[in-house]
């Protein structure tokens, strides 16, 4: 798999499906599969395993890399990790079951976890 480039807003998954609040990218980036880890407990930790969080990127991009003080050539490198693309629009991470404050600062924790900004999102159906 060619990295390729990130041009042009998330096709799928900007709008919530599952939750009534989540974090939406700002930014295009590859996001690994440890930087998602780091997030999502983050997340539990500050509701204190209430309510429900649902992860809306799975990393299923594997990226290769040549050793250290290795010479041009010989082929291509050894796989070293995956990474989720994440463009503009993408929702991220999703919550339900908890109150508004709560998500709002379960999600920012998150969010410093990651290598993109980040917009708190509220569902359309959402009531206080």
């Amino acid at each position: 798999m060619q990295k390729g480039r990130m041009k042009g807003l998330s096709q799928r998954g900007h709008e919530l499906s599952n939750g009534m609040f989540g974090i939406k990218s700002l930014d295009s980036n590859f996001i690994t599969s440890r930087q998602i880890e780091a997030a999502r407990v983050a997340a539990t930790r500050y509701m204190k395993r209430e309510g429900q969080l649902w992860i809306k990127i799975f990393p299923d991009k594997p990226i290769t890399k040549k050793p250290l003080e290795v010479r041009m050539g010989k082929g291509k490198g050894a796989l070293d990790h995956y990474v989720a693309v994440v463009k503009p629009g993408r929702i991220m991470f999703e919550l339900s079951g908890v109150p508004i404050e709560t998500a709002k600062e379960a999600l920012r924790l998150a969010a410093q976890k990651l290598p993109v900004k980040t917009k708190f999102v509220i569902a359309r159906d959402f009531e206080a």
